[in-house]
C-alpha cells in the first residue's frame, strides 16, 4: 500500500527526472556512414530431396535498348520504361545443386573478365556455407564468357576437384574452331576466352562433353536450345516429382522477350534460331509449369512461365524465409 510520504517520494522524483531532461542540452545525433553494399547473394530453396542454391556473380548495366535485336532502340526503350526497367541493371546467376550425394554447379560467372561489378561467384559460394573446392562436377549451359570465366583465376583452375561438362559441338565450337574464325573481330576474341577459361580442364583431364539432349552425369538432364550459341543446353534436375530446367540464356531481361520471343540480342550467333529456341523453351515451360533458373533474370532468377493475353510472362518465385 503506497503511504503519503512514498507517493511524495516518487512524485518528486518524477518532478525532478522532467526537470533534468528538459535542462539537458540537446545533442544532435551521431551522423551513421551509409554502406554502400548489398548483403552476400545467395537463395536457397528445395525441390524435392534436392537442395538449390541460386548464387549471383554480380549485376551489370547494359545498354539492354541498343542489344536487343529485331526492334527499334527507341520502341524498346519504350517498352522498357514502361516496365520500370529503362536504365536497370542485369544480372548474372549461377546455381548449385546439392543432391546429397554430389555438389553441381551450373555455370561458372565472369570470373575476371567482365570488370568489377561481376565476378563474385567465388565469394557467395562461400557465403552459402560451402567451398570451391567442395563441388563435384560443373556443367556449362554454354561457354560465353559470362558462363565460363570464372572457371579459372590467374590461370588456374578455381574448382579444382571438379569435371566440367559441356555439350559436344558446343565445345567444338569455341576449342576447335579453325583459323578463319579465329581471326574474325566478332567471334575471334571469344575464341580465345572460350579456350583460355576451358582449356585448364581439358589438359587437367577433368572435361567431359556430352551429346544433345542426353545426361551430362547421372541424374542431370540437358535440352539442346541452339541458337544463342550452337550447343547451348538447358540443364534438368528432378526429384520427388519436381522438376527446374536451368536455361541459360533463353531470355535477357524478365519483361520484353516475353511479349516479343521474337527479339534477339547482338551475341545470339544465329539470330533465327534462337528466336525459335526461345519460343518453343517459353511454351514448354507453361506448358509443364516446371520451375525456371534464368541466368539473366534478376536475382534469385528462379520462376515460372506463363501465357497471357500477349504471349507470356515471367513469375518470379515468391520469396520464402523458411527453407
Amino acid at each position: 500500500m503506497q503511504t503519503r510520504r512514498s507517493l511524495l517520494i516518487s512524485t518528486a522524483g518524477a518532478a525532478l527526472a522532467a526537470g533534468a531532461m528538459t535542462s539537458l542540452p540537446a545533442v544532435a545525433l551521431a551522423k551513421v556512414p551509409m554502406v554502400g553494399k548489398q548483403a552476400a547473394s545467395f537463395y536457397r530453396m528445395k525441390l524435392g530431396d534436392y537442395e538449390i542454391t541460386a548464387l549471383s556473380d554480380g549485376t551489370v548495366k547494359l545498354p539492354m535498348s541498343k542489344i536487343y535485336k529485331h526492334i527499334t532502340e527507341s520502341d524498346a526503350e519504350t517498352y522498357l520504361a514502361g516496365h520500370f526497367q529503362a536504365g536497370s541493371e542485369i544480372s548474372v546467376n549461377a546455381f548449385l545443386v546439392n543432391t546429397g550425394d554430389r555438389l553441381v554447379l551450373i555455370d561458372a560467372g565472369t570470373g575476371d573478365l567482365m570488370g568489377p561489378a561481376l565476378g563474385k561467384l567465388v565469394s557467395n559460394i562461400e557465403a552459402a556455407g560451402y567451398r570451391a573446392d567442395q563441388i563435384d562436377d560443373v556443367i556449362l549451359t554454354h561457354i560465353h564468357a559470362d558462363h565460363s570465366g570464372g572457371l579459372i583465376a590467374n590461370g588456374k583452375r578455381v574448382f579444382e576437384n571438379a569435371i566440367l561438362h559441356v555439350n559436344r559441338r558446343e565445345a567444338e565450337f569455341w576449342l576447335k574452331a579453325d583459323a578463319q574464325a579465329k581471326a574474325g573481330k566478332v567471334l575471334g576474341p571469344q575464341i580465345a576466352q572460350a579456350e583460355l577459361c576451358v582449356n585448364p580442364y581439358v589438359d587437367a583431364k577433368k572435361f567431359k562433353t556430352f551429346e544433345d539432349d542426353a545426361a551430362p552425369l547421372p541424374g542431370f538432364g540437358s535440352v539442346l536450345r541452339a541458337g544463342h550459341t550452337p550447343g547451348h543446353s538447358g540443364v534438368f534436375v528432378e526429384s520427388q516429382g519436381e522438376k527446374i530446367v536451368f536455361w541459360g540464356d533463353i531470355a535477357h531481361g524478365d519483361v520484353l522477350q516475353y511479349d516479343h520471343p521474337e527479339v534477339t540480342v547482338d551475341f545470339d550467333v544465329d539470330q533465327t534460331m534462337a528466336a525459335a529456341a526461345r519460343s518453343v523453351a517459353f511454351a514448354e515451360a507453361a506448358d509443364q509449369k516446371y520451375l525456371v533458373g534464368g541466368a539473366h533474370h534478376a536475382f534469385p532468377g528462379i520462376g515460372h512461365v506463363r501465357r497471357d493475353e500477349v504471349n507470356y510472362d515471367w513469375v518470379p518465385l515468391v520469396y520464402s524465409a523458411n527453407y
